[in-house]
């Protein structure tokens, strides 16, 4: 004997065995108990939420000849018929491969013609937005004003593309996702039935990975039971039947990107490949867990919008501290477009790679999220010893020493004497001096280069475009670090900007006086 799939075999005979879709089930019972029947219904939801069933059911009562309590009792003639799939009061069109005018037409001949038995013809037509614009027009009249004895039952996933012509002369019935939590207890149930062993943990993942459709949470689960035939079906051995990651390789993912170890999340990214996991489900799934970080952060009742264990929450939480906002949006918005990329891409691994190295990169990007990126990474890197960034490379000051032309300590202490008492407390208090300052100017002199001219006039380089855009193209912040700096030093300070991209120019031109006078260190709290 033929195997049956589990969606089949365990399709609900009564309305009561319908789950997730009360609100549809319980009005069609009421118009079948109180005799209010429509001529015309409108199926449309998502795949897999239960609209073909419904139909199959809704038929079957109305053509039932004892029905109870609403529900069809399964064992006269007419059910027998329809469940057999052998019913003359029951069609079942597939509008996808019958969408011609000529289809529709033959329907409505057949329309005129009353039933040889039972009470309704009832058409039901899948996919009806596949029809095309002659057939809809075909089936308006009829659809409008059809004999008393006939029902359509139109089902679709693709509700916009519906006429409203059409639309008018139905009832709307629109079918919901599915909650993980229902899928799991279906799940829970056919799994007893069938006696088969399933870890708790595992049944969840599967409804998870149903996305709202119960088809599909029964095709994986029979996919998995059927591999792992005569054992316990553990979430490990799920997770490697259906290509799927654990959270525990997103939450090394993301600190890779948080330490900008490149290399590490390319090695990632290869044992994902050679373990099988698909890369479209690996990036779409990964959005999902920024999402997850972002409402932690942001939402008040994030845990009762987050359908995961306490466990996964309290860690997702700890995680979620490592990273501000606007990091975590930006980084949704990059694996968004992927997610939109990756599935029509024959090179999914280099796109996924690319877009590690964009994340770890972002002087890569030159749009506004990029660029605060850029802030935020220069900003750390200061806390931590380093002075900027040129061309990708890190030089921190005591690298920075060292690349200055060495010069004995007799002539460093006679170089030391020679400066300015004010520029020699600048320097001295330097590192103090930007902490006071207001934002933006304290942070964009934060990788400045401390030099003097032959004038004694402090000169302050610096690399970084941004930090040197906003001096030299506003007056009034030059002004305002003067007036700063003269306050401090106790006497008029004038400043000069410089602005170099090119690190040996730098050094051949401006001695480095941080590397001259020994500066105060400012631990700050």
């Amino acid at each position: 004997m033929s195997y049956t799939a589990l969606y089949r075999k365990f399709r609900p005979q009564i309305f009561e065995d319908v789950k997730g879709q009360e609100h549809i089930v319980t009005t069609l019972r009421n118009q079948i108990t109180s005799e209010r029947i429509g001529h015309a219904y409108l199926f449309c939801g998502t795949r897999g939420t239960g609209k073909t069933t419904i139909a199959k059911l809704f038929a079957k009562t109305v053509n039932c000849e004892d029905i109870k309590q609403g529900n069809p009792c399964g064992i006269c003639r007419s059910c027998k018929a329809i469940a057999a799939g052998a019913s003359m009061n029951v069609i079942e069109i597939d509008a996808a491969s019958n969408n011609g005018v000529d289809n529709i037409r033959e329907i409505v001949d057949e329309v005129s013609y009353s039933p040889a038995e039972g009470k309704y013809k009832v058409y039901i037509i899948d996919e009806v937005h596949m029809l095309s614009t002659g057939a809809f027009n075909a089936l308006l009249k009829t659809l409008e004003e059809p004999p008393s004895y006939v029902i359509f039952i139109l089902a679709t996933t693709e509700v916009h593309k519906i006429p409203i012509t059409i639309l008018s002369r139905c009832q709307r019935y629109d079918f919901k996702r599915i909650t993980v939590d229902t899928i799991t207890d279906r799940l829970n149930e056919l799994v007893l039935a069938e006696g088969a062993i399933v870890e708790e943990k595992a049944l969840r993942y599967i409804a998870k990975m149903g996305d709202g459709s119960m088809r599909d949470a029964l095709s994986l689960l029979d996919q998995c039971i059927a591999f792992n035939l005569g054992t316990e079906l553990t979430y490990e051995r799920t997770l490697d039947i259906l290509g799927a990651v654990d959270q525990s390789v997103f939450s090394q993912f993301f600190k890779c990107i948080l330490e900008n170890r490149v290399s590490d999340m390319i090695s990632l990214i290869e044992e994902v490949i050679v373990q099988g996991r698909e890369l479209t489900q690996f990036t779409s799934e990964f959005a999902w867990y920024l999402r997850n970080l972002l409402l932690l952060r942001t939402a008040q009742n994030a845990k009762e919008l987050l359908d995961l264990s306490d466990e996964n929450i309290e860690r997702l939480q700890e995680e979620s501290y490592q990273i501000d906002s606007d990091r975590l949006m930006r980084y949704i918005r990059i694996f968004s477009e992927l997610s939109g990329q990756i599935k029509y891409s024959s090179q999914k691994r280099i796109l996924l790679e690319m877009t590690a190295i964009r994340l770890c990169r972002p002087e890569m990007e030159k749009n506004y999220d990029s660029i605060l990126e850029r802030i935020r990474n220069l900003e750390e890197k200061l806390e931590k010893g380093v002075i900027t960034t040129v061309r990708g490379e890190e030089y921190s000051e005591q690298t920075s020493a060292t690349q200055t032309p060495r010069m004995s300590e007799e002539e460093r202490k006679q170089l030391e004497k020679a400066l300015p008492d004010d520029v020699r407390l600048i320097v001295k208090r330097w590192n103090a001096f930007i902490a006071e300052m207001e934002r933006p100017m304290g942070i964009y002199l934060r990788g400045a280069r401390l030099s003097i001219d032959n004038e004694n006039k402090l000169i302050i380089i610096l690399s970084d475009h941004l930090a040197s855009d906003y001096f030299l193209s506003k007056e009034r912040a030059r002004e305002n670090l003067e007036a700063f700096l003269s306050e401090k030093a106790g006497k008029a300070v004038l400043v000069t900007i410089k602005s170099s991209e090119n690190q040996k120019e730098v050094q051949d031109q401006y001695i480095d006086l941080k590397t001259i006078i020994h500066m105060d260190i400012d631990v700050e709290e």
